[in-house]
């Protein structure tokens, strides 16, 4: 009866002590275990519920990010060519690695390759390798990126920087799925899953002449178009509130959330820098606020057209003041790396370098 009332066992009367102290330290870590296998069960069901606004590092409960999920779902097991589009910190190359993760070839390496640092004159060495002797500098045999990622997955991010006159030697590689080193007549066979990203409009570059047609048939099997967080505020919040849990924990800071008016003040903002942008205004805000709450003054946002508040220079020191004409070059130019650092005055990897400081 007892048992069946919920009693873990029972000790017969006269009792040794020792088997007492067994008995009863055997039901407290049974009690111990089923305790932690309800608070699992919890956990998981939580995880499962939460599974629609939070895919692993990526944040998103609005429409456009759950048909981004979905995509992921359906594509990621395959090995099809995958095109992610999407402005400057969007996070095109956390999506890579989710489909990375996602695949049959998460065990092996997860190559990225910023084609935009990659100068023509590199360009082959870097990505097919070489032999020693190929050239002045070639002291050794060396493997290339396509190499160097076999088994796994190739990341080609802002594919459309690639010179045009190097986009026939990548295409190549790619329908033959093989590399020659350079100063080697001998061919390597290649075994990738090859994800490309890019913020710009390859359609209007093929129109342009200035991105292969072929090439771009090539790549973009499937296509993942990332929104900008201006067009996703319903996740505004959700980001925000999970920055802030990363910051608070890596500053060792008591924050533990945003005030309904701050949200309101983020959500109004039309964030030209994405989700990067929005993640280096939070820590900022973590670093430099004094209480659990952050507050609308908590966060420096650049006052922008139709704004009520005027710029107050003697408000910003000069880095403000830099990261607010990158910001005003690349909206005016609607993400366009060149066109804005020919405006600037600057080189595009001089920009890139600018842009990752900011957080732009």
């Amino acid at each position: 009866k007892a048992v069946k009332a919920g009693a873990t066992d029972f000790v017969l009367k006269p009792w040794k002590n020792e088997k007492l102290l067994t008995t009863v330290m055997s039901a407290m870590q049974l009690t111990d275990s089923k305790r932690e296998v309800a608070e699992l069960k919890e956990t998981q069901k939580q995880i499962n519920s939460d599974i629609d606004h939070h895919y692993r590092d990526i944040i998103g409960r609005s429409p456009a990010m759950i048909n981004v999920f979905n995509t992921i779902e359906k594509v990621a097991a395959t090995d099809a060519n995958v095109l992610i589009l999407g402005e400057n910190g969007t996070g095109k190359e956390m999506i890579a690695r989710a489909l990375h993760r996602r695949s049959a070839r998460n065990e092996h390496v997860f190559m990225n390759v910023d084609m935009g640092a990659i100068t023509e004159s590199l360009f082959e060495s870097e990505l097919f390798g070489y032999v020693k002797g190929a050239f002045t500098d070639a002291k050794e045999d060396k493997a290339g990126r396509f190499e160097l990622a076999n088994g796994g997955t190739l990341f080609l991010d802002e594919i459309g920087n690639l010179p045009l006159s190097l986009q026939s030697k990548l295409l190549t590689v790619l329908q033959n799925r093989k590399v020659n080193r350079v100063g080697s007549a001998n061919s390597k066979e290649i075994d990738i899953r090859l994800v490309c990203a890019t913020n710009q409009s390859l359609n209007e570059m093929v129109s342009d002449s200035t991105f292969r047609q072929d090439l771009l048939f090539r790549i973009n099997t499937i296509e993942i178009q990332l929104p900008p967080l201006r067009d996703r505020k319903e996740d505004i919040d959700a980001l925000t509130n999970h920055f802030i849990k990363l910051y608070s924990k890596k500053y060792k800071k008591e924050v533990e959330g945003c005030s309904k008016e701050t949200i309101i003040k983020l959500e109004k903002h039309s964030w030209p820098g994405n989700v990067r942008e929005l993640q280096h205004s939070v820590e900022r805000a973590v670093i430099m606020s004094e209480s659990a709450i952050l507050k609308p003054g908590d966060f420096l946002l650049t006052p922008e057209a139709g704004d009520s508040e005027q710029v107050v220079f003697d408000d910003y020191n000069l880095e403000e003041v830099e990261k607010m004409v990158l910001r005003k070059a690349l909206k005016k130019h609607e993400g366009n790396i060149s066109k804005a650092a020919e405006e600037l005055g600057l080189t595009r990897a001089s920009l890139y370098r600018r842009m990752d400081k900011y957080g732009l």
